[in-house]
């Protein structure tokens, strides 16, 4: 994902799951609207994070990670990943664990009484 336009519909209108390291928001497409698109991944790391290079290996890890949990992903569906800033510090199976733990929350089908 690389469109602002993607970035901001997906964090204002998609459901969020957080965790300590990694914040998902997760936008699925209407049931007929991009049945055949493949989903698409953002990532937002900020300066609060580190400095150039500590981001910069942040982004790399999470775009790593991510690549293992794309078929699990709705066709047509929009996906940021907004690292925290204890991510920078932390070690990667814990990234590993908070971003996968995020993802099961958002993937699971949603209970009646909470959107």
């Amino acid at each position: 994902m690389r469109r602002r336009d993607d970035f901001t519909l997906a964090v204002r209108r998609g459901r969020r799951a957080g965790r300590p390291n990694v914040v998902v928001h997760l936008l699925q497409p209407d049931e007929n609207a991009g049945a055949d698109a493949p989903p698409l991944v953002g990532f937002i790391v900020a300066r609060t994070v580190g400095n150039a290079v500590v981001r910069n290996a942040v982004r790399r890890r999470l775009r790593h990670l991510m690549r293992q949990h794309l078929d699990r992903l709705p066709a047509g569906s929009l996906l940021v990943v907004r690292a925290n800033p204890r991510a920078g510090t932390a070690r990667p199976d814990e990234t590993a664990a908070d971003l996968e733990s995020a993802l099961d929350r958002l993937l699971r089908p949603a209970s009646k009484g909470r959107r």
